[in-house]
């Protein structure tokens, strides 16, 4: 038996999540996860401790104390599969260093319906989170936006 497709949320639960904040807590980057993020991307260890940019793929999520799932959750997503990458925006203000603890906090900064000339629906949501240091001073910001496709639409 075939599953019935998730009702559309209204436009307006969509656009109320912005200014969601999520928990936010320390994060430290382990040396042996920067030593096996730096190496499946084929480069070699930087120096001083530094760690590998690809780290904020996951750590301010994880720092933040949400998961993908309930980032999916939190916009309505019809299924795993309905999530459209539009942008990982990262921007680094310090290096950021093993074995350091972190403050991360996240944040819905925005949250809209689009609909396509040719009928396709989608929500833009976007997700900013922020990598402080222990003295306060902004180490990286993250902006991730994605589309959660809501099919076409007459």
């Amino acid at each position: 038996m075939a599953s019935q497709p998730r009702p559309i949320p209204p436009d307006a639960e969509i656009r109320a999540i912005v200014g969601h904040q999520f928990p936010g807590g320390p994060y430290t980057v382990a040396h042996w996860e920067n030593f096996l993020l730096t190496e499946c991307t084929g480069a070699e260890l930087l120096p001083g401790g530094m760690v590998h940019p690809v780290v904020l793929f996951h750590m301010p999520i994880l720092g933040s104390r949400t998961t993908i799932g309930e980032m999916f959750a939190l916009g309505q997503a019809e299924s795993d599969y309905s999530i459209g990458i539009e942008s990982y925006d990262w921007e680094m203000f310090e290096p950021l260093r093993e074995e350091v603890p972190y403050a991360v906090s996240g944040k819905v900064v925005a949250a809209e319906r689009m609909i396509q000339p040719e009928g396709r629906m989608y929500d833009r949501i976007q997700f900013q989170f922020e990598v402080a240091q222990a003295d306060g001073v902004l180490a990286a910001r993250t902006t991730i936006t994605w589309h959660y496709n809501r099919g076409a639409r007459s």
